[in-house]
């Protein structure tokens, strides 16, 4: 549905897991940026996770230490370009 703009991929990803319940960093991405989300009309599903930012910043440091503060970054900025191409595409 989405695989046509950038960040697509994870939006699509954290969609799916938020539904299952499953806390991916997709998911925490995407629960991170779900007011702006809804705001663009995507249907976000409710969730109960408190602080998706930092518990997204804590999965990454799990993981990797080292590397947590510049996937994290990345992460983001993937996200937010999603939501700068959404209103292009409709």
């Amino acid at each position: 549905m989405y695989d046509h703009l950038p960040g697509g991929d994870l939006v699509q990803a954290g969609l799916r897991d938020l539904e299952r319940g499953i806390e991916s960093p997709n998911a925490l991405l995407v629960a991170s940026f779900a007011t702006r989300l809804r705001r663009e009309g995507v249907a976000v599903p409710e969730h109960a996770i408190a602080n998706p930012e930092h518990r997204l910043y804590e999965l990454l440091a799990q993981e990797d230490p080292d590397s947590a503060h510049g996937r994290y970054n990345a992460l983001v900025r993937r996200l937010v370009s999603f939501a700068r191409a959404l209103p292009c595409a409709s």
